[in-house]
């Protein structure tokens, strides 16, 4: 008896959820990782500022204006500084320099 219970509750429980979803039943949608940021987006909410990255390398070798100071490790050379190419951000952690859409690895 307390099992047919259990089985009309959880059949009424799956109805309820499949009417709350449209009568499609349980819907899980899975976003796409993008290349750029590493962030999992959906297509449809892809927009032109979507995605936040830096379209260089972060490198370690002389900065071209050679006015800053730069704090250096200790097996590096003297003359040697370390920044995103594309900016001159010195935080390998900085926030991308650049918005656009989201790219994926499957196109």
């Amino acid at each position: 008896m307390q099992m047919e219970k259990r089985g009309a509750a959880l059949e009424t429980a799956n109805k309820t959820v499949e009417e709350e979803l449209g009568g499609g039943g349980v819907v899980t949608q899975r976003g796409k990782l993008c290349r750029r940021c590493k962030e999992t987006f959906n297509s449809s909410s892809n927009m032109p500022s979507s995605c936040r990255f830096h379209p260089s390398f972060f490198v370690c070798r002389r900065h071209d204006d050679q006015k800053r100071y730069y704090e250096l490790g200790p097996d590096d050379p003297p003359y040697a500084a370390k920044f995103y190419d594309c900016c001159g951000a010195e935080d390998p952690e900085a926030l991308g320099c650049t918005t656009d859409f989201h790219v994926s690895y499957d196109g």
